[in-house]
C-alpha cells in the first residue's frame, strides 16, 4: 500500500476524542486510534518501514512484560492521575500469575495486548515452538482477563520479545489478523541506569523524534518512578497522548 494510501485508511479508522478528563489541568488522551491488521499489519519504525499515523507531538504510551504487581501499580497510579491511556503487552506467564492486576488493568480503561507465554528469542526457536508460545500467551491473558482460554485475542495486538521475528512468525500473525507493534522509540530502561538517567534519554529522544510509539517496561522500578514525572513533561511540553484500540 502506498504511504498516502496507508496514511489515509487509518487516520480514517480513528474514533472521537477519548472521554473528557476530571482533572482539567491533567494531560488527559487526545484522542483513540483504532487499528487493524488489514490495514496496518506492522508499526513500528525500530523493525519496520511504516508506523502509525501520528501527528507531530502525539505519542503512544506502550509497556511490555508485564505485569508485576509492585511496579504495574505505580504506573497504573501514574497514569490515572493523569487521565492517560496506554497499551499493556502482557506475558502470559505474569498475567497467569496476577489475573487481578491483569483486570484491573483492562478496567482503568488500558489496552491489552499480547507478549508470548514467557518471553523466548521468537526468531531463534522452531516455528511450532514459537507458534506455542504465542497461542499460550494469548490464552493466559484471555484467562486472566475473561475467564476464558482462548487462543483467539480480543484485542489482537502483539509485540515480539526483543522485537525478534521470523517472516514465517510475521505472516502467521498478519494471517490471523493480528497486528505486530514494534516502537518508534524507546527508553532503553533494561539498562542499569538511574531513574534520571532514563527520564533524560527518553525526554531527549523523544524530543529529537517529535511523535512517535513509545515503549517502556513496567516491572522496572526505574520506569514506575519517572513515570509521574515523564506524563507531566508530556503536558507542560505540549505533546498530545492518542490511545490505540482494535479496530472493528
Amino acid at each position: 500500500m502506498a504511504a498516502g494510501a496507508f496514511l489515509a485508511a487509518l487516520a480514517g479508522s480513528a474514533a472521537a476524542s477519548a472521554a473528557e478528563c476530571p482533572r482539567k489541568e491533567a494531560l488527559g488522551t487526545s484522542r483513540v486510534l483504532s487499528v487493524d491488521a488489514k490495514a496496518t499489519p506492522r508499526v513500528g519504525l525500530k523493525s519496520f518501514p511504516q508506523t502509525l499515523p501520528l501527528a507531530d507531538r502525539e505519542v503512544v504510551l506502550t509497556f511490555d512484560d508485564g505485569p508485576n504487581p509492585p511496579t504495574t501499580s505505580k504506573v497504573l497510579a501514574a497514569l490515572a492521575q493523569e487521565c492517560a491511556r496506554a497499551t499493556f503487552f502482557l506475558i502470559g506467564l505474569h498475567a497467569a500469575a496476577h489475573p487481578d492486576m491483569v483486570k484491573r488493568i483492562a478496567r482503568e480503561g488500558h489496552t491489552i495486548g499480547h507478549h508470548t507465554w514467557s518471553h523466548p528469542f521468537m526468531a531463534r526457536i522452531p516455528f511450532e515452538k514459537a507458534r506455542a508460545e504465542i497461542d499460550r500467551g494469548i490464552a493466559a491473558d484471555e484467562m486472566a482477563l475473561n475467564g476464558v482460554s482462548t487462543t483467539t485475542p480480543s484485542t489482537p495486538f502483539f509485540r515480539f520479545p526483543y522485537f525478534e521475528a521470523t517472516q514465517a512468525e510475521l505472516d502467521l500473525l498478519q494471517s490471523r489478523g493480528i497486528v505486530v507493534f514494534g516502537a518508534d522509540l524507546w527508553a532503553s530502561d533494561w539498562n542499569e541506569i538511574t531513574p534520571a538517567q532514563e527520564l533524560k534519554l527518553i525526554t531527549e529522544r523523544l524530543a529529537a523524534a517529535g511523535k512517535g510509539i513509545i515503549l517502556f517496561h513496567d516491572p522496572k522500578a526505574r520506569t514506575a518512578a519517572i513515570m509521574p514525572a515523564f506524563l507531566r513533561y508530556l503536558r507542560e511540553n505540549g505533546y498530545r497522548l492518542v490511545h490505540v484500540v482494535p479496530g472493528r
